[in-house]
């Protein structure tokens, strides 16, 4: 029961807006686990290489009409053949429904390669009790794949240039290398598990990748437009530090991105469960299964790579800096002052975790923060006259 109360306790503060998660404090932990997925993808990637479809390395296409035929069965047809390491998925479902086998015949000659085409045509028509006149076959090219990767890769450079110069007009351009970074991070994290796992990469997956790269962008945005609104109200104006303003502006947002992110995986997952597997439509499989990767570490790049680095970045500039020693300079004269010493070791804290990442949670409420703006001011030691000297001034 108290679990239970303190599990509902704890997203009710998630969805309040209510945490104090320290995401700036501890960003060496992110870059760690991060660093060590995109270490093993790439060590993958130069050991084993992505397994291309036929789009991208060419071969052979057989398309069986059946409504029984397995791909157990056709798997079974053409293993004799030589051909295990082939590709069987089923297109389709009842009387439309089709069984497709790819293969690359390329290294061998000519008058092998017909004659294997042959052979397995005669086979996959036998397992389906069809004529061999009816299985389609088609001899598939390197060439539309190539071209499918350099329209990507030409897609993809203008997607970096012009997201650069809309996030430096709109926001700084320390914030779009901060944005282009974490979507690097997406893409070669994406990679790396295709690698690792072996999935098939075809033209499918190559699209999916370019459209989940607008949807980490629009997350990294969501939580840079939060911060820029508080570096306008609380560090411009000495009362925070940069990475305190980043850390608190991340909890503020962090229910909106779990929201957000799970209504955008929650239909990737139908497409994937119910579409490729229970359903058959297995042509699906390839562009929800890069949808489904490249969202989850989409919405963990916004909070866990973008914001960290932005952080790092902002607080190297002098007046981010001296803004730091400011305020570390008013907890040391405050901690000497028994009323405002309480309220310095609490900030101090703060601004250690920030800087160091050691150290307590940063907080992210807007009552937190309320009230350690309140305690900074007095650090700081306003020069203002009260209401009540100045009544004092008028009468003397």
């Amino acid at each position: 029961m108290d679990k239970g109360f303190s599990l509902r306790r704890g997203f009710g503060r998630i969805f309040r807006g209510e945490t104090e998660i320290n995401f700036i404090g501890n960003a060496k932990r992110w870059f760690i686990l991060s660093g060590v997925v995109i270490i093993l993808g790439l060590s993958s990637l130069a050991i084993r290489g992505l397994n291309f479809g036929i789009d991208f390395k060419g071969g052979v296409s057989w398309e069986v009409p059946s409504a029984s035929l397995t791909v157990s069965q056709a798997r079974a047809a053409i293993d004799p053949l030589g051909l295990s390491s082939a590709t069987v998925v089923t297109l389709g479902g009842g009387t439309g429904r089709t069984v497709e086998v790819q293969a690359d015949l390329n290294n061998l000659a000519q008058t092998a390669k017909t004659a294997k085409e042959q052979a397995v045509s005669a086979a996959l028509a036998k397992a389906a009790h069809i004529s061999a006149n009816q299985v389609s076959l088609t001899d598939v090219g390197p060439t539309w794949g190539g071209e499918i990767t350099s329209k990507a890769i030409r897609a993809l450079v203008f997607f970096f240039l012009a997201i650069a110069a809309y996030i430096s007009l709109r926001f700084e351009p320390k914030m779009a290398i901060a944005a282009l970074l974490a979507v690097v991070h997406d893409i070669l994290v994406t990679v790396g598990i295709y690698s690792l796992s072996g999935f098939q990469v075809t033209p499918s997956t190559v699209i999916a990748i370019l459209t989940i790269l607008g949807y980490s962008l629009y997350d990294t945005i969501v939580v840079f437009d939060r911060i820029n609104e508080n570096i306008s109200n609380v560090v411009n104006v000495g009362r925070r530090t940069y990475s305190g303003a980043v850390n608190d502006s991340v909890n503020q947002v962090l229910a909106r991105s779990i929201n957000t992110s799970t209504v955008a995986i929650i239909p990737i997952l139908s497409v994937l469960v119910v579409g490729a597997y229970i359903l058959g439509a297995t042509t699906l499989k390839d562009f929800g299964l890069a949808l489904f990767i490249g969202l989850t570490t989409g919405a963990y790049s916004s909070i866990f790579i973008a914001s960290p680095i932005l952080a790092w970045l902002k607080e190297r500039e002098p007046r981010y800096k001296v803004l730091r020693q400011n305020i570390v300079s008013a907890q040391a004269k405050a901690s000497r002052s028994p009323k405002t010493g309480k309220a310095a070791g609490k900030v101090a804290a703060g601004v250690q975790a920030g800087e160091s990442g050691s150290g307590n949670e940063v907080g992210a409420t807007a009552h937190a923060s309320k009230s350690r703006l309140v305690s900074v001011d007095s650090l700081h030691g306003s020069n203002r006259p009260s209401a009540r000297n100045k009544s004092k001034g008028r009468r003397r």
